[in-house]
């Protein structure tokens, strides 16, 4: 099984080839947990999920190694905590336990290792040693920082120069820095935040910056250098820019990580997500409330619409979204449900996965197999197993689907039969017998959405239930 992913280093599609099959390593960035984790930082996680079951599938689950973190020491973290009148300790744990809860309801399945910033201070330390002694870093006023000019093809991984980037910098040139895009490394701590004694000779406590933190996690779990790094595309500057910088210096490698895959930006209907707009999603409101689109969202079918796009493209996130999901699970629990899975995933939907994540491709063969699992039983155990592998199934029923719907006693073999007719009927361009079905359905209930199907161009019909 060939497996070929989209590198941001390169910019190209390329063959993927571990270094080890016996040791194949991923790490990718986790969540800051002092707030509700929101739908943007949803899509990472369901993302590399799909890459991680992919991995396990093609080398084998105890032969991959999957981390991503969890950052518990921050500015944000302090501010949350002094305005909740809370500990950090606190605030953290309480915020990483409900990250948890919402990431499993999406069907995500936990990471090999799960670090957190705070247990690794002596490696970020030692980070911070190595960096100064071999001349890419230097301490002033109480902070070690990286001294960008040192290395001499910074900005590779965003295709920019460093004339390009400080020409357009809007970074804080502090006195102390040697030049305005040198980035710390390793900050004095204020009373009453977090600190542990600082490194190379500094006097007092003191505390990490973002970006070694990842690099000293990442460093510690999987080596020097290891195969795929992931994260959101506006993690790539700086964040990611940086930690290749800290990881290859310190190291003395040419790469911190073989791949660098990113996922797209996400908006909601149409507009950049923003607490101002009022268009700010978290998770837990898709999951717990009724905020968005007057409606509570299974984790599943959050997953299911969230994979309906490309993971490098932007994707609008919006309720006619999150319908067409549910209406197809509606279907899927309707045929599946009880269903005994067997055998291995469907190999077209593997193929289409196996290049670079194409999601939309593999869930256009999906529809082609829940067609036919409708006519013939005996497809439904796998697709069954491939859609629990893709982890958009588990055995949900039509409730758990839809927790605020009114249950009714429909026929879905006789609405399936009066669909098929309407399609008939608009094929024959009898307009105006598809409109009397279409009319004897909306009686019974039932809401039909209308798609074209990317692969073959013909109309695929779902249905729900109205409220």
């Amino acid at each position: 099984m060939s497996l070929t992913f989209y590198n941001t280093l390169t910019r190209k599609k390329e063959a993927f080839e571990p270094i080890d099959p016996r040791n194949v390593r991923m790490y990718v960035c986790g969540p800051t947990v002092y707030d509700y984790a929101h739908i943007g930082n949803a899509r990472p996680v369901i993302v590399f999920d799909v890459v991680y079951r992919l991995l396990c599938h093609a080398y084998g689950a105890d032969h991959v190694t999957y981390v991503r973190n969890i950052t518990d020491v921050d500015d944000k973290i302090n501010a949350r905590a002094a305005e909740e009148g809370s500990s950090i300790r606190e605030l953290t744990e309480r915020t990483a336990k409900q990250f948890h809860a919402d990431i499993a309801a999406l069907g995500v399945l936990p990471p090999t290792v799960e670090p957190r910033a705070t247990e690794h201070i002596d490696e970020m330390k030692a980070l911070c040693e190595q960096l100064v002694a071999k001349g890419h870093a230097y301490v002033a006023d109480g902070h070690v920082l990286f001294d960008v000019a040192s290395m001499a093809d910074y900005g590779r991984l965003s295709n920019r120069s460093l004339e390009e980037m400080e020409a357009g910098a809007r970074v804080e040139v502090a006195p102390y820095k040697k030049g305005p895009m040198d980035f710390v490394l390793w900050k004095p701590s204020k009373q009453a935040e977090p600190g542990w004694p600082s490194p190379c000779g500094i006097e007092g406590d003191g505390r990490p910056g973002w970006h070694i933190e990842c690099s000293a996690m990442a460093g510690k779990h999987l080596g020097q250098v290891f195969d795929i790094h992931g994260g959101g595309i506006d993690l790539t500057f700086p964040h990611h820019e940086n930690e290749i910088a800290q990881s290859r210096c310190a190291h003395g490698t040419d790469l911190m990580a073989r791949v660098w895959m990113h996922n797209g930006f996400l908006q909601v209907e149409g507009e950049k997500m923003s607490k101002s707009l009022g268009n700010f999603i978290t998770i837990h409101d898709l999951l717990d409330t009724k905020d968005f689109g007057n409606s509570q969202w299974n984790g599943r079918v959050v997953r299911w619409a969230m994979l309906a796009t490309h993971y490098r493209q932007p994707i609008d996130w919006t309720v006619e979204r999150l319908q067409q999901a549910r209406a197809t699970m509606f279907e899927v629990a309707d045929v599946l449900h009880g269903v005994e899975p067997s055998g291995e995933p469907n190999g077209e939907v593997l193929a289409a996965l196996s290049d670079d994540l194409n999601t939309p491709s593999a869930l256009s063969i999906v529809h082609g197999l829940l067609k036919s699992a409708k006519r013939n039983s005996e497809k439904r155990p796998e697709l069954k197993a491939t859609l629990q592998f893709m982890g958009l199934y588990g055995d949900e029923t039509l409730e758990d689907l839809d927790p605020g719907r009114e249950v009714r006693d429909i026929d879905a073999g006789a609405v399936e039969v009066l669909i098929a007719a309407r399609l008939e009927a608009r094929k024959g361009k009898n307009w105006s017998e598809a409109d009397r079905i279409r009319d004897e359905l909306a009686a019974l209930g039932v809401v039909l959405k209308d798609t074209k199907d990317p692969a073959s161009g013909d109309i695929v019909t779902t249905w729900e239930l109205a409220r």
